[in-house]
């Protein structure tokens, strides 16, 4: 009986067809592997607003006051602004709310280059928190220890150009995964435009929702 078998030259048609599907489907796959770790960036930090709410509704409707746990963590850096937005504080003070310590810290940047930067990595946490930046002094725009209300006029107040025009606590953020804008002069060259998600940052307010923004200063 004659057998029957492939040629040398079906098999390099095959192995030709399996290489152009895989560099078609790798880069599919990818980006919905890294659309998957932004929308569960996305929960955590909705579940982080929660806390922050759940927190408020059991101390008189008042933010954390803990500027003894962001002075044991606090670490400006040279050519950084003179805060710190890292969020140790906020995991250590909001646990009791929080019961996965996993959500501190989006997928995207646990075990990443950006996730060892000295701006972003601190034990607990990983997100920034911009209005709980300072402990040597109280900004007007740090929110340490008032209300929602009292935060909001008062960022209002304190003419920071970087926030907007907040007209209600749902345009005032609470937290943010960590990038890094190519307009600030002081952030390093190999920083400028970086982020954890490509072309923009998931952020959470104060009213407790969050959502995905574009930013235009971030690399696509």
């Amino acid at each position: 009986m004659r057998k029957h078998a492939f040629t040398l030259i079906e098999l390099l048609v095959v192995i030709a067809i399996i290489a152009i599907l895989a560099a078609i489907l790798f880069p599919v796959f990818a980006q919905a592997k890294e659309s998957a770790k932004k929308a569960s960036c996305l929960s955590n930090l909705r579940q982080i607003g929660m806390a922050f709410l759940m927190y408020a509704n059991d101390s008189d409707d008042r933010y954390p006051d803990r500027q003894d746990l962001k002075a044991a963590d606090y670490h400006p850096w040279t050519g950084w602004p003179p805060s710190d937005p890292r969020g140790g504080w906020a995991a250590k003070t909001l646990g009791e709310y929080v019961r996965n310590s996993d959500l501190w810290s989006c997928a995207s940047v646990t075990g990443s280059v950006m996730g060892n930067i000295p701006q972003v990595k601190q034990e607990n946490s990983r997100y920034w928190f911009w209005r709980f930046d300072q402990y040597q002094t109280r900004p007007l725009d740090n929110f340490w220890g008032k209300t929602p209300d009292e935060a909001l006029s008062d960022l209002v107040q304190s003419g920071n150009t970087t926030v907007g025009n907040p007209t209600s606590v749902s345009d005032v953020e609470l937290a943010v995964d960590p990038y890094f804008p190519r307009t600030i002069p002081s952030v390093k060259a190999e920083l400028k435009g970086v982020a954890v998600h490509f072309g923009g940052r998931n952020r959470v307010f104060a009213d407790g929702h969050s959502k995905w923004l574009r930013d235009i200063r971030l690399k696509p």
